[in-house]
Parts: structure tokens; C-alpha cells; sequence
């Protein structure tokens, strides 16, 4: 039978289940990736688990989320991670290298793999035929304990992609065009693989663009093929044995279709405070901009950060406008310096960062209040970049430059009569710069054996968690809408994430972006809690600090319409049971305060899908998705009990 790359991928890695759209699979983990604002939770479960090494063909921790030093929690914590590192067996990539995703994409990625990551964006790594899926940090630890990942088959969604992209549209409008027809649902139990003439277009940075934003759509994964365009991009970072030919065979199909002809594309933005508010740049031009930040995952490649230097050559940004440019590697950084580009942006009123994430997880760089800031980052959920009332707008690095020169929002096809400037197009390198060096590899493990694991007073030890009581009788804290993500469960930032390591801190600030009066209450609430919600609930970030957090405070349960993937994973492992609504109209009949009545769990739970409870003065048809071995671990009160019984 002729199979697409994600039918191929899933094939050549299936250890249980079959291939049948919204069955549960397993799934063989060849690579993990850990990032330091999930990796403390990852390596604090494998000591619970009691595991003595990875089991995987390679995993690595990166430091790109938390390298503020405005005191001794983040360094504390990276020493710590460094310790793990080398305890487990993984490689360790220090605060400074670079953002996660691009940099293992350079140094490990590897057509026909299977990359999980506690990261949503590790999806980007499927630019180079992998299949590279964002989960919880529960996840990443089972895989590195040797177990399967569990998934539900998701249908293939193939995006046929034709024609050229004009000038002054990029990879981000291809993405961004793929938000304003969807929305960020519209990938939710899909697999994106992009296919067609147009694939030849787009280099393997400009797939990872579009393969980063699929988180944005809500997909498990995005997938392109490992054709000559993949094995141009090894070569050129020193890798080429490393490249494995992985096409679609012909007369592949797929579950779903769509066309997109590059051709027809025009620079786009994605408005505050959703990127799936999708316009056209010209619909909105002449809105004052005082920030421009180009970097992140979602823009990380030289070429990204060259144009942006070649529109500004010779010119000056304009006044009162700052420019922040985020370097996504040292790597990167160094081919800059070699191409003459970071003069171009130091001279033209750039100020330059160091390389990691920064303001993209609200890491600094927080915009003035009531100001707008133009980013090519991947996000623009309601606060999320640290300022608590900001305007983000998320664009490609042509929109920004030109934002950056006019000092309003602008569509870049303007510059060329503006500015007389004709559309650049930066030569790359035929070889880009690789510092092997600066990845640490894992130790033997006689030596790792004997290390101890540094713990900083900030680092506290994961809690342990009741299993869920036969019969709840308890009140709804929140009543919610539709698309609640977990930067308002569980905020983002220079003031939470350094807490990451410290569940009673961090829990002080659960749901503190929709309700401050939350950590109080809940603790004020003896018995434990339920939360309501709409639909997409949990949407955004993989963290698992907004599952474990509220648990802390007594979360027994969320109800909600429908639920984001990755959450809706997390929320099992950590002994919490997610439910849906029969009817999504007795949202609108619950009030906040309404005690909420669950009674047999136990035997209703294991004997089907279906529950019925009392919400206030009525009864409400719920039900849930759970796997059997899911109910187990909600039952147990959460996956590590049962891991470290089977480990």
C-alpha cells in the first residue's frame, strides 16, 4: 500500500495499537529534548522513578528558557540540570548555546527518527522528515525510562503546497496563512505534511518555520519530506551521513487535503491576542509600533536575521523605536559576525541579546504598556510577553524590518517605492558555523554512577498526590471560556518561571491571569476543587507546572467542552480527570460556586465513557477519552506510582 512520510514514520515506530484514525498507539521514542523550564520537573521524576539511565538513542537538556541571573534560582537551577544531565546519561547544552530546536536540529536531528519533547515547538524538528511531537514532561521521562509514547492516531492532513513565494513573503506567511484559514484548532488531532512542487522553494529553516507554528494549530505534529532540500541543510552543518531519503511513495493519500499556492500569498500578521487572529499586513498598516523582536524558535535562521540587516543597511531604525535582536545560537551569532550582518544591525540601532528564547517566554524584553510590539515568535497569548495589557503582533522577519524602519506597522512590499529598496535576498554560506564543543556528551556510565545531583534551595521534591475518591463532592472555582491557555493557568515569565523547581511557590500564581483571588481560595477549599471551561482548554505550552500546580491546591477534576492534546495528557498523568460535556450548552448554565457532585468513580471510570453528575440544582451528562491505562494511573493518583513500580 502506498504510504504519506507520517504513515512511513509511524509504520517503521509502531509497538501497540493499529493505524486507525483516533485508536491509541505506541509509539518506539528514538530522541527526547528537555528545555530548563520543563526539564527540572523531567529529571526530578526520573529520580522518583528510581531510573539509573536513559534508555533512549539520545536525549539531551537545553538551557534557553530561564538565563536571567536576577538572583540565585536560575543558575542554581542550570547547575542542577548539568548534574542531572550527567547522572541519567544525556547531553547537556549550556545557558548561551541557543534555543533549543534549531540547534538540535543542526547537531542531532535525523530524517526517519521519532523526537518527543517537553517543549510544544519540538514539532519544528519535523522540517527534517522526523516525527517530532511536543508533550508533557511525564512523557519525555517514560521515554527516557524506555516505555512507548502513547497517542491517538491522528489523521493526516496533507498540505499541498504549489507555485513560488513572491518577494517580501516568506515561510512565516505560509504559516500564518495556514492560522487565518484555521484558526489555532484546526490541527487538533492531525498530523500537518506538507507536500507538492513548491517544497523546493523552501529551505530546511524556512520548513522549520512552518513546522514550528503547527503547535499554533493545534496539530501532534508537522511533517515535510527528507528530500535533497534536507540533504543540502546536512551538509552544510557537517552531517551529511547522516541523511536518509524519506519521500511519500507514489500515489500516496491522505485523510484530509488542502492547497496552498505560494504564489498568491501577501505579507500577514497575526493581531493580539491569538495567533489565529490572521490579517493581511496592508489591513492594518499605519499602526505605531515601539518594538520590533526578531528571534525564537518560530524565526530562528541566519537567513532571518540577515534580511532583517540587509533592509536596514545603511539606515537607522526609527526614533523611539527599539529593535531587539535575539540570535537563536552562538552558532548563528558567529555567521553573522562572518557575513558582516550584525554590523549592519549595530549600526542601524539594533540591540543585540544573547542567545536563547528571551522575550518569547517573557524572559525580559517586555514591551511598554498600551505600546505595540511586532515579533517573529511563535505566540501572543494575553500577557505572555510580560507585560500584563500588551499588544503583540506576530510577523515575519520582512514585516518586522520594515516596522523596525518606519516606525509604524507596515506592509514590506511598501519599502520598494518608500525606501527604494528592492526585496533582499542574503547568500548564505555553503557551510554554516558548527562548534561541536559547546554540547556536553553524556558520561560513561560507571562515572555517572557516581554522581550526586546538586539541588539549590529553590529545588523542591515533586508531591505526592492522593488517588481520585469514589464519590466528589466538591465546588467549581472557576467557570472559564473557550481557548484558556497555560500561560493564564500557569503564567510564563521572569517573575514565575524561576519557581519552576518549587511547586508550593509556583502554585501561588495558578490561574492569577484569570482570577487572582484562585491560590486563596483553593487552599481555603479543604475538600479540592473542580474548574469549567470551554472549548480548547489548556491550549499553548506543554508545561506541566499547570497540571501539578493546581493539583497542589486541590484540583480533583476539569470539565470543559474540549480539551488541547498535550494538556489533556498531562492532566492524566498527574491523577487529575478531565471530562467533557455531553451538551457544550451547560457551560452556559454553570455559575461559579456550584458544587459539583461525582459519585461510583471508581466503577464508572473503568466500565465505559460515560458519567452522569450534579452540577448545582441539575444533573449534567459528562463524558471522557481515557485509555484503560490511563483510568489506571487517575485512579492511582497519577502515572510516577505506577512507573516506579514498573521501572
Amino acid at each position: 500500500m502506498a504510504r504519506n512520510v507520517a504513515q512511513k514514520l509511524i509504520a517503521d515506530h509502531l509497538v501497540e495499537g493499529s493505524m486507525e484514525p483516533g485508536s491509541e498507539i505506541g509509539l518506539r521514542v528514538d530522541q527526547t529534548l528537555t528545555q530548563d523550564a520543563t526539564g527540572t520537573m523531567v529529571m526530578l521524576e526520573l529520580e522518583a522513578m528510581g531510573l539509573d539511565r536513559i534508555r533512549t538513542e539520545l536525549s539531551i537538556q537545553y538551557v534557553d528558557h530561564n538565563l536571567l541571573q536576577t538572583d540565585e534560582k536560575n543558575p542554581d537551577d542550570h547547575l542542577f540540570l548539568q548534574s542531572a544531565a550527567q547522572r541519567f546519561g544525556l547531553w547537556f547544552s549550556p545557558a548561551g548555546n541557543g534555543v533549543s530546536h534549531p540547534v538540535h536540529q543542526a547537531h542531532f536531528g535525523r530524517p526517519g527518527a521519532v523526537l518527543i519533547g517537553s517543549d510544544s515547538h519540538t514539532c519544528a524538528a519535523g522540517a527534517l522528515g522526523m516525527l517530532a511531537i511536543g508533550v508533557g514532561g511525564l512523557e519525555v521521562a517514560m521515554a527516557m525510562a524506555g516505555q512507548p509514547l502513547y497517542v491517538s492516531m491522528p489523521e493526516i492532513w496533507g498540505v499541498e503546497l504549489t507555485g513560488s513565494l513572491p518577494d517580501w513573503v516568506s515561510a512565516k506567511d505560509v504559516v500564518l496563512e495556514m492560522l487565518r484559514r484555521h484558526d489555532v484548532t484546526g490541527g487538533v488531532g492531525r498530523i500537518i505534511e506538507y507536500h507538492g512542487p513548491g517544497l523546493a522553494e523552501l529551505t530546511a529553516m524556512d520548513r522549520h518555520v512552518i513546522a514550528n507554528m503547527g503547535a499554533e494549530l493545534g496539530a501532534t505534529a508537522s511533517v515535510f519530506p527528507a528530500d535533497d532540500v534536507a540533504a543540502d541543510y546536512l551538509r552544510a552543518v557537517g552531517r551529511q551521513e547522516d541523511f536518509t531519503r524519506l519521500e511519500a511513495d507514489a500515489g500516496a493519500g491522505y485523510d484530509v487535503t488542502e492547497q496552498i499556492e505560494l504564489s498568491e500569498l501577501v505579507p500577514l500578521i497575526a493581531r493580539p491576542s491569538s495567533p489565529g487572529n490572521v490579517v493581511p499586513v496592508a489591513e492594518v498598516e499605519g499602526e505605531d509600533v515601539a518594538q520590533v523582536v526578531v528571534g525564537s524558535s518560530a524565526n530562528p535562521g541566519l537567513r532571518d536575521m540577515a534580511v532583517v540587516a540587509e533592509i536596514l543597511a545603511g539606515r537607522q531604525t526609527a526614533s523611539g523605536l527599539s529593535l531587539d535582536i535575539n540570535p537563536t545560537s552562538r552558532e548563528v551569532l558567529a555567521d553573522l559576525i562572518t557575513g558582516g550582518w550584525l554590523t549592519s544591525l549595530v549600526t542601524s540601532g539594533a540591540r543585540i541579546h544573547q542567545s536563547g528564547c528571551m522575550g518569547c517566554i517573557g524572559m525580559g524584553q517586555a514591551p511598554a504598556t498600551g505600546r505595540n510590539s511586532l515579533r517573529t515568535m511563535p505566540r501572543n497569548f494575553p500577557g505572555r510577553s510580560g507585560t500584563e495589557e500588551d499588544a503583540v503582533w506576530l510577523c515575519s522577519p520582512e514585516t518586522a524590518a520594515a516596522a523596525a524602519l518606519t516606525g509604524r506597522i507596515t506592509d514590506p512590499r511598501d519599502l520598494e517605492d518608500s525606501h527604494c529598496l528592492a526585496y533582499p535576498r542574503p547568500a548564505m554560506p555553503e557551510t554554516y558555523t558548527t562548534i561541536d564543543d559547546m554540547l556536553q556528551p553524556p558520561l560513561p556510565a560507571q562515572e555517572a554512577a557516581e554522581v550526586e545531583l546538586v539541588k539549590g534551595p529553590n529545588i523542591s521534591a515533586l508531591p505526592d498526590f492522593d488517588p481520585v475518591e469514589d464519590d466528589l463532592s466538591v465546588p467549581a472555582l472557576l467557570v472559564m471560556g473557550d481557548n484558556v491557555s497555560t500561560d493564564e493557568i500557569m503564567p510564563a515569565g521572569s517573575r514565575v518561571l524561576p519557581y519552576r523547581s518549587n511547586i508550593p511557590k509556583i502554585a501561588e500564581f495558578s490561574f492569577s491571569r484569570i482570577d487572582e483571588t484562585y491560590p486563596r481560595r483553593a487552599q481555603e477549599t479543604q475538600s479540592g476543587h473542580v474548574v469549567i471551561a470551554g472549548e480548547n482548554y489548556g491550549q499553548g505550552s506543554s508545561r506541566e507546572h499547570a497540571v501539578i500546580a493546581p493539583r497542589y491546591l486541590g484540583l480533583r477534576a476539569v470539565i470543559a467542552v474540549s480539551f488541547a492534546r498535550i494538556h489533556w495528557q498531562n492532566l492524566a498523568n498527574f491523577g487529575i480527570l478531565a471530562l467533557a460535556f455531553d451538551d457544550p450548552a451547560d457551560l452556559q448554565r454553570i455559575s461559579q460556586g456550584d458544587e459539583v457532585v461525582l459519585e461510583g468513580l471508581h466503577d464508572a471510570l473503568r466500565a465505559g465513557t460515560t458519567l452522569l453528575a450534579r452540577i448545582g440544582d441539575r444533573e449534567v451528562g459528562l463524558h471522557h477519552t481515557l485509555a484503560s491505562r490511563q483510568v489506571d494511573m487517575v485512579l492511582a493518583g497519577g502515572r510516577i506510582p505506577l512507573a516506579a513500580r514498573e521501572i
